[in-house]
């Protein structure tokens, strides 16, 4: 098989399947980088979501003006972005601390001893 000549070309071969990316190379300065790199989330998208998605986020989120460039209604929009979103692995931002990250904060003096008491109390 030839090399895919474009980045649509890729995603149309693998159909949303993980990539594992084993050679980077940016062209500006020569340099290469080996190793073992997945591809993010959003560029293992079909191409027609990520078209979806660029526009949605040109858009500022606008359904409405969604409706307006792909002539769909708003159930259609939300529907898509609902199925998008679902296939999308979401990452936490605001993660639970461990018991000792709350031990070292109240440590440190960051937390007071209620507030170290109350989180520990939510681990249980």
């Amino acid at each position: 098989m030839t090399a895919p000549k474009d980045w649509q070309e890729l995603a149309q071969i693998v159909q949303g399947q993980r990539i594992l990316v084993e050679r980077v190379r940016i062209t500006e300065k020569d340099i290469a980088i080996d190793g073992s790199f997945e591809l993010p989330q959003l560029a293992r998208l079909s191409m027609d979501d990520q078209i979806f998605i660029t526009a949605f986020v040109r858009s500022h989120g606008s359904i409405k003006e969604m409706e307006r460039i792909f002539g769909v209604s708003y159930p259609t929009i939300k529907s898509r972005l609902t199925r998008i979103a679902n296939s999308l692995e979401f990452v936490e931002t605001n993660p639970t601390p461990s018991k000792s990250e709350i031990l070292e904060r109240l440590q440190r003096g960051e937390i007071s001893a209620e507030d170290a008491i109350r989180e520990m109390e939510t681990l249980k």
